[in-house]
Order: C-alpha cells, then sequence, then structure tokens
C-alpha cells in the first residue's frame, strides 16, 4: 500500500513538475521577459519556491485540493510577479499566462491517452513530461516571436488574441475542477464548451476580417503616399533638368554673342533684331522666376506660376526663404506641389476667371517654416472629423484623390509640427509651422 501511495505521489509530482516548467516557460516567452542573467536566477529561484508549495500542498492536502488551489498558487502570482517586479502590462501579462495555460492541453491529452492503454501514474508522468518538451520546443521556435508582436501591437489586438485562452480558462476550472459537470457528461456542459468554441471562432473571424481591412486601408494609403513622394521627386528632377538647361544656354552665350558680333558687323539690324528676340524668348522659357534665395523653392513656385498662368489663375507669391531649411528637396517639392495642385485644381473649376485667385506666404520665424497657402473655391470644401473640433482633413469625393493632404500633414507632423486646414470668407486656406 505504501509503495502504490509513493508511486502515485511522485507520479502527481512529476505531472505538476512538468506542467509548472512548460507553464512558467511559456508564460516568459509570451510576457516578453528579457532573459538576463540575473533574470535565469531570479526566475528560476520562483520556479524552486512554487514546486516546494506545490510538494507541501500535494502532501498535506491531496490532489484534488492542489489543483482547485493552483490559479491561487500559481498563475495569480506569476501575473503579479511579471506587472509589478519585471515592468510588464497587466493585461500582457495576464493574457501570456492564460495562453500558456491552453498550451499546456496538448501533453494533458497525450496523458490521457496514455492512461487508457496502461494504468501506472509515473509513466502517464512522463509521457506528459516528453510532449510538454516537444510542445515548448514548437511554440519557441514556431509561435512566440508572431505572438508577442501581435499582443504588443495594442490594446484591442491584446484583448482579441486574449478572449480565447481566458475564456477556455474559466471553462475548464468551471466545468471540470471546480464542479466536475463536464466529466459526468451533463449534456449542457459539453455544449457549452462546443458553442462557445463556435461562438468565438466566428468572432474571431469577424474581428480578423475588420483588422485586415483596416491594415489593407492604412497599406493603400501608404503606397497612395509613396507614389505621392515619388511623383514629387520626379517633378523636381524635371525642375532640376530645366535649370540644367539654363546653365547650359548661359554657358553658350559666348557663342550668341559671336553671332550677334558678326551680324552687327556686316549691318544686318533686321536679323540682329530677330536673332535677339528669338533668344530673348529661349532664355525666357527656361530660366525660372527668383522667388527667394531658395533654389528648390523657385524652382517649384516658377513651375506652378506657370501653371496657373496657363489656367487663367492669378497667383501671388511672397516668399522670404534663407538657402538652407530644416526641410528636405524631396519634402519641400511634395509639400508644395501638393498644396499648390490642389489650389489650382479648385481654383479651374470656378467658371468667371477673374476670380480665380492663389496666394502664398513663406517666411521663417523662431527657426520654423511657416507657410500660408490659400485659393479662391467654387465647391463647398468638406473635412473629416478632426481633433477637439477643429476641422481635419479635407475630403475628397473623386476616385484617387484626397492622398495629397494626407502626405502634406504627414511631412509637417514628422519635423514636429502644426497644420491647419480650414474654409473662410470664400478662401480655402492650408496653414503650417514646422
Amino acid at each position: 500500500m505504501n509503495q502504490v501511495m509513493t508511486e502515485t505521489f511522485l507520479g502527481h509530482m512529476l505531472f505538476f513538475g512538468f506542467a509548472l516548467t512548460l507553464g512558467t516557460s511559456v508564460s516568459i516567452l509570451f510576457s516578453g521577459i528579457e532573459l538576463t542573467r540575473k533574470n535565469k536566477r531570479t526566475l528560476g529561484f520562483l520556479y524552486v519556491v512554487f514546486l516546494i508549495v506545490q510538494s507541501v500542498c500535494l502532501w498535506f492536502l491531496g490532489w484534488d485540493m492542489l489543483t482547485k488551489l493552483y490559479p491561487l498558487l500559481v498563475h495569480l502570482p506569476l501575473i503579479g510577479i511579471f506587472s509589478l517586479c519585471y515592468k510588464r502590462p497587466w493585461l500582457i501579462s495576464a493574457v501570456s499566462v492564460f495562453s500558456a495555460f491552453l498550451c499546456c492541453q496538448p501533453p494533458l491529452w497525450a496523458l490521457n491517452l496514455c492512461s487508457v492503454f496502461f494504468d501506472h501514474r509515473i509513466a502517464e508522468s512522463v509521457v506528459y513530461g516528453a510532449v510538454a518538451f516537444l510542445t515548448y520546443y514548437l511554440l519557441k521556435k514556431y509561435t512566440v516571436k508572431p505572438f508577442r508582436q501581435l499582443i504588443e501591437i495594442s490594446v484591442k489586438s491584446c484583448i482579441i488574441l486574449g478572449v480565447i485562452p481566458f475564456l477556455y480558462y474559466l471553462l475548464d476550472y468551471g466545468t471540470t475542477t471546480y464542479t466536475g459537470i463536464l466529466f459526468r457528461g451533463a449534456e449542457w456542459a459539453i455544449y457549452l464548451m462546443f458553442s462557445a468554441v463556435t461562438i468565438f471562432y466566428f468572432m474571431f473571424i469577424v474581428i480578423y476580417h475588420a483588422e485586415t481591412q483596416k491594415q489593407a486601408a492604412l497599406q493603400r494609403e501608404r503606397d497612395m503616399l509613396d507614389m505621392q513622394f515619388r511623383m514629387a521627386q520626379t517633378e523636381f528632377d524635371s525642375l532640376r533638368q530645366v535649370q540644367q538647361n539654363a546653365a547650359v544656354y548661359r554657358h553658350d552665350m559666348r557663342h550668341h554673342f559671336a553671332h550677334l558680333q558678326g551680324l552687327a558687323s556686316k549691318e544686318k539690324i533686321d536679323e540682329l533684331k530677330e536673332y535677339l528676340q528669338t533668344a530673348q524668348s529661349d532664355m525666357d522659357a527656361i530660366t525660372p522666376v527668383r522667388f527667394c534665395e531658395n533654389e528648390t523653392v523657385n524652382l517649384i513656385l516658377s513651375a506652378f506660376a506657370a501653371k496657373a498662368e496657363q489656367s487663367g489663375i492669378r497667383l501671388t507669391i511672397d516668399a522670404m526663404l534663407p538657402n538652407s531649411i530644416s526641410f528636405s528637396d524631396t519634402e519641400l517639392c511634395s509639400l508644395l506641389s501638393n498644396a499648390l495642385e490642389n489650389a489650382i485644381h479648385a481654383c479651374e473649376v470656378i467658371p468667371d476667371s477673374n476670380n480665380r485667385f492663389v496666394a502664398l506666404r513663406m517666411y521663417p520665424r523662431n527657426n520654423k517654416l511657416c507657410i500660408d497657402i490659400r485659393n479662391s473655391y467654387q465647391n463647398e470644401p468638406v473635412f473629416d472629423q478632426g481633433k477637439q473640433g477643429s476641422p481635419g482633413l479635407p475630403v475628397s469625393t473623386e476616385q484617387g484623390h484626397g492622398f495629397g493632404t494626407k502626405s502634406m500633414a504627414h511631412i509637417v507632423e514628422k519635423h514636429g509640427g502644426v497644420f491647419r486646414f480650414s474654409a473662410e470668407d470664400g478662401w480655402f486656406i492650408f496653414q503650417a509651422t514646422a
């Protein structure tokens, strides 16, 4: 009799030891605790304490009572230790422990399957331990990294991942450990398990679909912003090419002067006038107008001044910028190109060309770039919901539009600045300081 009791006790100790090893190890991996030498020593000490407490409870209270007390002896202390000692968020700590409990079920199934063929507690626990170590290996290799990334994305993501392990935890202890209803074959308890799995399976599908749709929309926006940025880069390169052409033309001026001198020496006044007029037109066509000292801004404003003139739009520019500012050339090109493109597009639909106005002011203040661009418009602009009741970004109803303003906002925020879109007294206004 004593030998049977000893084997049973040892079998139970092996089972709880393996379960404790798997549960705590997986919990630590899931929670993201860094396994430094100090942390390993501390966690190893805690493991020994848990094992001793389990052994004492098993010896004096028995298997059933230890099983019922297990959440108080191990699970809740682990959540507290992870949160208080290792500064992990409470939610992440709880989800990690409940998910680790869920991972202990395959070894438990192997143990119960083993008990069907032979009744030897130590052998059953050894089988449990073997499957537990295999489970740990597979989890560490394939599951830990994506699990940790998902629970740390946001609180919502952590809750979504934690719902099923938490509910399984409650159902397992509620229908087996504390009541035994499931083992007595109560139909409602069995169907409760099945129903819970079914409900949360479809809830997960709905939530996961919503999240994937949201991520897909964000990816589309990023792609469009990247496209806007590449377009700005291309436009800037073309403007740079215009400047290089002007430099080449200036370099060839000596040839023009030589030809003019030849015409003058032969007194061919009419040909001389015609050549001068042609040369002047060519130079005007390729020479950007200088609005300020900043070369990039001059190129951009010159291009849009020509576009505004072609569309019958009166564009007034007041730009007082130094040659060097905090924005890169591509950022300046994207920011100004999107703003002026939108302004010109809004003015083009105004029937009366006398009412087409675009006004731009740029100036430095306290080491920051200040921008004020306003234009007249025909159609009343619509804004999305901004912060604290202020207007947000303008909303475009046209397919493929609306990404330019998001690109502008992204650039301003990247430099720690603020921006504002508004419509006042017939003017659409974009203001930014960064």
